[in-house]
């Protein structure tokens, strides 16, 4: 078990991260949502142990990670920009990961290339940064860790090889017990994988949970008055997000509840219908809702 126990993180006056509290089981893939500098990267390099922990403490089976090769060895990180020997051909750095990590796979490793396809002959400085992902991946997981951290993992890739990552990742969870945290902006391949997410907002967590949760906290609601009822809606505080179309209303609400449902039909709705609503839209009205006005909509 990953814990995340009230951690916080500055650098100098900035606050990255903010009082977080995170349990993370194993054999579960976990997404990691928000807006460039919400702080999700800084939080994936403290759990794999790269920065230190000032506030708080980063557990894993109740072991501090930071300066602890033990419990770090269980743990590998895909950055989104990848660090290599530039003047080393693949197969080479495949060598330097076998005689450095005591689990790792080349069997494995050529059962990944199966599917990412790359030319081991090559050198570093030669591969595309969509290459240069699919051998990060591929090394890491060939590790065998127990927790699995990506960062934009899919960034360069083309749409073949993310649908083969995503496969594979399924299957390190299913075959392995793999736990995988995951940072992207692609939250449609996210919502396709996870089995929760984190919304992190301005260094703070705002949501977690697993999706059918979330989506039954916040909905998108299609509405119809009788009457204009915009000043009575910007009032309500429960809403997220107003949309006019017409006479017909997109209210997208939090922490809903079928008293909702009777606040509307009290101010005359003559029809309150569910939508649907998508992760994406989840996230981008939570994490823009401290930006801007309530009393903003679109006509």
């Amino acid at each position: 078990m990953l814990e995340v126990k009230n951690v916080s993180k500055k650098f100098e006056d900035f606050t990255a991260l903010e009082d977080i509290n995170l349990q993370l089981d194993r054999g579960k893939v976990y997404g990691i949502i928000g807006e460039n500098g919400a702080g999700k990267t800084t939080l994936l390099q403290m759990i794999a142990g790269v920065y230190t922990v000032e506030k708080g403490e980063i557990l894993l089976d109740g072991e501090v990670i930071y300066d602890n090769n033990i419990a770090k060895n269980k743990i590998a990180y895909v950055a989104d920009k990848n660090q290599f020997f530039r003047d080393y051909t693949c197969l080479e750095i495949v060598d330097f990961y076998e005689s450095v990590y005591e689990k790792f796979s080349r069997e494995d490793f050529d059962s990944y290339n199966k599917y990412f396809r790359l030319d081991l002959g090559k050198k570093i400085k030669q591969l595309s940064k969509g290459m240069q992902m699919r051998l990060s991946i591929m090394l890491n997981i060939s590790t065998n860790p127990e927790i699995l951290i990506l960062d934009e993992p899919t960034s360069g890739l083309d749409a073949i090889a993310k649908k083969d990552l995503l496969s594979l990742l399924i299957s390190q969870v299913e075959d392995k017990d793999m736990t995988i945290i995951i940072s992207s902006h692609h939250i449609m391949e996210l919502e396709k994988i996870c089995d929760e997410v984190v919304i992190i907002n301005k260094g703070k967590i705002k949501y977690k949970s697993n999706i059918i949760d979330i989506k039954e906290n916040i909905k998108k609601l299609q509405v119809v008055f009788e009457e204009n009822r915009d000043r009575e809606l910007r009032e309500l505080r429960y809403i997220l997000n107003i949309e006019k179309i017409g006479s017909i209303y997109y209210l997208v609400v939090e922490n809903y509840t079928e008293q909702i449902m009777e606040d509307f039909k009290k101010l005359g709705a003559s029809l309150v219908e569910n939508v649907g609503i998508s992760l994406e839209e989840i996230f981008i009205y939570t994490s823009s809702i401290e930006s801007r006005s309530r009393g903003e909509f679109n006509e």
